[in-house]
């Protein structure tokens, strides 16, 4: 009969589940929660390596920007503009490539250039227009000629010196991928001597007078 059975021993109460140890690493709740910039730099794989043209170096970044927030991305305009005024191979715009053209920007900011008065002599055109008096309309026009022609003369006579000075010292050019010719390095030293010294990119790592080997 049922009532002359034994009852089964009273089953030990469930007791609470211990808590995870937080200093295990066993578990994943366990560990701190990665920043977002640390896994997406995790999952971004191998470093690309730099753009070869302009299209390509604005597409990449427009790519880059897309994946920030705003904060971000004024950060890192600010961290990339600073490390590409610095001269960094990384940063630079694919014209400013290579040790052909980091020599030739040395050439240009160690020396005092003529074409460096073109910008100034571009403002003081237009006040001249302004001046009412004869004699400043009369000679001023002059007087700028004068100045201009003396920039393109300079200019190339600088530019002759610059295409025998990389051809002997960079006789096989540099893996760049930019011209090395005359013409090519002219026009690139005519254009970064026509700004003031301040306004120049990549920031210049001479001083004026400075000996260029």
């Amino acid at each position: 009969m049922s009532f002359l059975r034994r009852k089964p021993p009273d089953e030990p109460a469930a007791g609470p589940e211990p808590e995870p140890d937080p200093s295990s690493t066993d578990g994943k709740k366990g560990r701190p929660t990665p920043k977002r910039r640390d896994a997406q730099g995790r999952s971004r794989g191998p470093v690309a390596p730099p753009p070869k043209t302009q299209r390509e170096a604005v597409k990449r970044s427009k790519e880059q920007r897309s994946s920030m927030s705003k904060d971000e991305r004024k950060a890192a305009a600010r961290t990339n503009r600073e490390r590409m005024m610095a001269g960094d191979e990384r940063y630079l715009l694919p014209r400013d490539r290579g040790k052909v053209r980091a020599y030739v920007r040395d050439l240009v900011d160690s020396r005092r250039n003529v074409a460096g008065i073109l910008l100034p002599i571009a403002v003081l055109s237009f006040v001249i227009l302004l001046v009412p008096l004869q004699v400043v309309q009369a000679y001023g026009p002059l007087v700028l000629l004068v100045a201009i022609v003396a920039a393109l003369i300079d200019s190339v006579i600088f530019g002759r010196q610059i295409s025998k000075k990389v051809a002997a010292k960079f006789p096989q050019g540099d893996n760049s991928g930019q011209s090395t010719k005359g013409y090519s390095l002219g026009f690139y030293a005519f254009n970064r001597a026509c700004l003031i010294r301040r306004w120049r990119a990549p920031r210049p790592r001479v001083e004026t007078g400075a000996q260029i080997d």
